[in-house]
């Protein structure tokens, strides 16, 4: 490592987290797209994630109906099968290149899996019965507009075909199709997922027809994806990258290369990569507490979380997958967990102390919370030991 290559300390990477992901109030995002673009993608397995970590970077105001509006009105924001085979939600202008760079290799994927299962089966469904299935739930979708998995299955008859996987083996199970066309039809981006049945915290979505996303070279989405995450997550590794994108390191490392990344030094002596000419000191933000949900991209952005979470932490705000449950942050450092109990009522231990401001302003962004919550009960989709134990 070179001494001469610039110093980026675990306070300067601090503070961009507050400027960049927009936690900061004074970095807020005027529209939910912006709070997306910001982190490049909002986690969206858990249904409630996409609302808490947009609320966390907005301006005040608007409530869950704001983020609705997004998803389902303005279509500003949409959910895709992308990076590391998860559900991700990103803004429609970066769509096309998370479509490219990720989804489009895993609906090939899909398709080639599912159509060993039909041939296994052995029951005659092969590549043209698919064909049909899929032409059929479009037309019944527009037919009838927005339909749950189960009302397109009650209109379309192929879609209550079972197959048989692993026929003669110990793991045998017979499953319904329904679920797997709807798939292959979501990541190809013929179907989006839209207004759900319930509140904005249910998963049960309904689904539209849709134009699948304008095509772009996988080379320059690979790029693109790794420009913009590098000025969100930077300094970051190429093991960082890997990890997020569940890219091979082939393409990664032309994906940066393309990019043209500059190194800098960190304070633990190793050394890491930023945009461009991102090299400058990052001024701090003004003092600033948020309360992020489980797998908000602020928890999950790196594969090394060091510099923003004490490494004794770990086991009791993760689960036993590595996936982050609902955490505290103090100037862009984790401090302790969050959980609403069954009354509503959002509670918070820490797990460090960062002194009288901090817990000031943390119970003041814990109102704010439960305010925007309202009647609304959230359970994380992946429970972690602090989360129990608080409703417990």
């Amino acid at each position: 490592m070179s001494p001469s290559l610039p110093l980026v300390t675990t306070a300067e990477r601090r503070h961009r987290l507050g400027r960049r992901h927009r936690l900061a109030p004074s970095a807020h995002a005027a529209t939910v797209a912006q709070a997306a673009d910001a982190v490049v993608a909002l986690h969206a397995t858990d249904a409630a994630t996409v609302f808490l970590s947009a609320r966390a970077r907005l301006t005040e105001g608007g409530g869950p109906a704001a983020v609705e509006q997004a998803l389902y009105e303005d279509v500003s924001l949409v959910r895709l099968l992308s990076m590391r085979n998860t559900l991700f939600a990103v803004s429609t202008e970066l769509a096309p290149y998370v479509d490219a760079s990720t989804a489009r290799g895993i609906a090939v994927k899909e398709r080639r899996t599912f159509l060993k299962h039909l041939d296994e089966d052995g029951q005659g469904l092969d590549a043209e019965w698919l064909a049909r299935a899929e032409a059929a739930a479009l037309d019944a979708l527009d037919a009838g507009g927005p339909c749950t998995g189960s009302q397109l299955s009650a209109a379309v008859p192929a879609l209550r075909e079972k197959i048989t996987i692993g026929r003669g083996k110990k793991y045998e199970t017979e499953t319904g199709v329904a679920t797997r066309v709807i798939r292959l039809l979501a990541a190809d981006g013929r179907i989006r997922r839209d207004r759900p049945r319930g509140s904005w915290t249910s998963s049960q979505f309904r689904w539209v027809h849709t134009e699948p996303w304008p095509p772009v070279p996988a080379a320059e989405a690979r790029a693109e994806i790794a420009r913009r995450w590098l000025h969100a997550y930077g300094p970051a590794t190429e093991a960082d990258l890997k990890w997020w994108t569940g890219w091979t390191l082939t393409d990664v490392r032309k994906a940066l290369a393309v990019v043209g990344p500059d190194q800098v030094r960190l304070d633990d002596g190793s050394t890491a990569l930023v945009s461009p000419g991102d090299t400058a000191p990052e001024p701090a933000p003004e003092p600033w507490a948020a309360l992020l949900p489980g797998l908000d991209p602020s928890g999950m952005g790196w594969a090394g979380r060091g510099f923003q979470l004490d490494p004794a932490h770990r086991p009791a705000l993760f689960d036993y997958a590595g996936n982050i449950g609902p955490t505290v942050w103090w100037n862009g450092e984790i401090v302790g967990g969050w959980a609403q109990r069954a009354d509503g009522e959002i509670v918070w231990r820490m797990l460090a102390d960062p002194g009288r401001a901090a817990e000031e302003a943390i119970t003041a962004e814990a109102a704010r919370l439960a305010r925007w919550v309202g009647d609304a009960r959230i359970t994380p989709r992946f429970r972690t030991p602090l989360e129990r134990e608080l409703v417990a």
